[in-house]
């Protein structure tokens, strides 16, 4: 059987693809690095290459041999951050993509399905919230994050490996639901705290949701049926804050904060609070960041009619992601209070 090369398999997102290859009967080769919190490969039958995507030869090693690569790995952050953080964002995301590409071009590789996010989709300046399609122009000059900012060069260096003859397609995710999630991510440790009764308040705002199982089905789609040089949007759901609190409620009895922050009070206090943290606490997990607020605020949705008409594509329930998320995290010991 042909080897499947997957980056990114201690992540949220890789986890849960690794999973289901595995189910499919895939045989899998996982590129990780050594140091970092692979758990999500623990126990698994899968073959291991360890090294960095900013080492063009660990990353030759890795692709080597393969026939397809699913690059799902990035450094996820909505941190505007300080140079060292901007750099570090940079060489992870924009250097390595362009490594895997590059070696995929050198060993033949068949086919390569590379992971992008809605941050580097456009949406209308004026009304943010009217659904972005995978045509909607990425536009520079408003304050952007590096992860976006990187994630729309990404997209770049994709565009310019198809014109060099690589079979290069991109699958879009949103802000991400479920298990597997060992990290955890943004969302996740928010659940944690919900559940674990820490979470004393909230703000308003909403996003575009896609549960675990969706983004997996998406980059699988994108895989079989795909073009090349084209880039598919999944998602599942949009929802408020204040919705999830409500479902989380639901889900884990315990009740949701009473107290709804003002928006602005956050936004100026995260302002100020976030690079004092960069600066001077860099090892201390930032909960609201400037970025973050921005994300929430724009309440922006998307148009899936490209992934449903041209693969098929059908979203679930973030309600089940969310529930699959929560049991998750009681069983490997995250939620102590449930």
């Amino acid at each position: 059987m042909s080897t499947l090369l997957l980056t990114g398999a201690s992540g949220h997102l890789g986890a849960n693809l690794l999973l289901r290859l595995l189910k499919d009967g895939a045989t899998v080769r996982v590129l990780l690095r050594a140091g970092s919190d692979n758990r999500a490969v623990d126990g698994l039958d899968v073959e291991r290459v360890y090294g960095d995507l900013r080492e063009p030869e660990a990353v030759d090693k890795a692709v080597r041999g393969c026939s397809r690569v699913y690059h799902t790995a990035a450094m996820v952050s909505t941190l505007y951050g300080d140079p060292k953080h901007k750099r570090a964002i940079f060489d992870s995301n924009v250097l390595g993509t362009r490594h895997i590409l590059q070696a995929a071009q050198r060993h033949g590789i068949e086919r390569v399905v590379v992971t992008s996010s809605l941050g580097a989709v456009g949406y209308d300046e004026d009304q943010p919230h009217l659904p972005s399609t995978e045509e909607s122009p990425f536009y520079p000059f408003h304050r952007t994050m590096p992860y976006e900012a990187s994630k729309a060069f990404v997209e770049h260096e994709c565009l310019r490996a198809v014109a060099r003859g690589v079979d290069v397609r991109i699958a879009v995710s949103c802000a991400i639901l479920g298990p597997q999630d060992y990290k955890p991510s943004r969302m996740g440790r928010a659940l944690c705290d919900f559940a674990n009764r820490r979470l004393r308040a909230y703000i308003d705002g909403g996003v575009e949701f896609v549960a675990a199982e969706d983004i997996v089905q998406g980059h699988l789609l994108t895989m079989e049926k795909g073009r090349a040089g084209e880039k598919y949007i999944f998602s599942t759901q949009f929802a408020t804050l204040p919705e999830v609190m409500a479902m989380w409620q639901e889900i884990t009895g315990v009740p949701k904060p009473r107290v709804k922050l003002p928006v602005p009070l956050m936004s100026a206090a995260a302002e100020i609070i976030s690079p004092l943290l960069t600066r001077f606490a860099p090892q201390v997990p930032q909960r609201l960041t400037p970025g973050a607020v921005r994300i929430l605020q724009l309440r922006r949705h998307v148009d899936l009619s490209k992934a449903r008409r041209e693969l098929g594509y059908q979203p679930t329930s973030i309600r089940r992601a969310c529930e699959d998320a929560y049991a998750f995290f009681q069983r490997h010991g995250a939620i102590t209070r449930a």
